[in-house]
């Protein structure tokens, strides 16, 4: 599971984390990089909402083997125990962006993920 793959242990790791599980097909391992109960802005226009239903989206979206290119991230800001990371798109249109918490073992997941902002 999570501890076998990794963990995110800055919020900047998780992004480069979901491109290499995405690249590997290993849905299982995207879907851990997000709370229980986190919510995504995807497919547009919807929300997944759920770790659960998000593994079912990443299955879905595995089983035709795209490939990700890394992004690099813009600054993370910090609050606490939360944090707003984001990208620029590689093909320049929009910003990906999310919101992620800290976990009691120090670790960050994805609360909150919009990866097709404008």
């Amino acid at each position: 599971m999570a501890g076998e793959r990794g963990r995110a242990m800055r919020p900047e790791d998780l992004t480069r984390l979901f491109v290499e599980r995405a690249n590997a097909g290993d849905a299982e391992g995207m879907a851990e990089l997000y709370t229980a109960d986190a919510v995504m802005a995807y497919p547009p226009g919807q929300l997944t909402v759920g770790r659960s239903a998000m593994l079912a989206l990443f299955q879905d979206m595995v089983a035709s083997r795209p490939q990700f290119r890394a992004e690099q991230p813009l600054p993370t800001l910090r609050a606490g125990d939360v944090a707003l990371t984001a990208t620029p798109s590689a093909d320049g249109h929009g910003t990906r962006v999310q919101v992620v918490v800290r976990q009691s073992d120090g670790s960050w997941l994805r609360l909150i993920d919009r990866p097709e902002a404008i």
